[in-house]
């Protein structure tokens, strides 16, 4: 598994977008989502929406972004 844990350049948009899990690493709490436009968000444990802060890859998604750190992440995450 890839150790590319940093903020990415996904553009920020309203409303919710359907994605995937591309990457998780449970330990360190965070992973990736790619969206159905292939752009990558990432994903940090405590914007699950069901709090269980642990998310298989591969799992379909539905998600929020909010703005840190001046780049896009993956919020208000609902597994579908």
């Amino acid at each position: 598994m890839s150790q590319r844990y940093a903020a990415t350049d996904a553009p920020v948009f309203d409303g919710t977008r359907g994605g995937v899990v591309t990457d998780f690493d449970t330990h360190a709490g965070l992973g990736y989502i790619i969206d159905d436009n292939g752009n990558v968000y990432l994903l940090h444990c405590i914007n699950i929406a069901d709090k269980t802060r642990d998310i298989a890859v591969g799992q379909r998604v539905e998600f929020a972004t909010v703005t840190r750190f001046g780049r896009a992440e993956a919020s208000a995450v609902a597994k579908v």
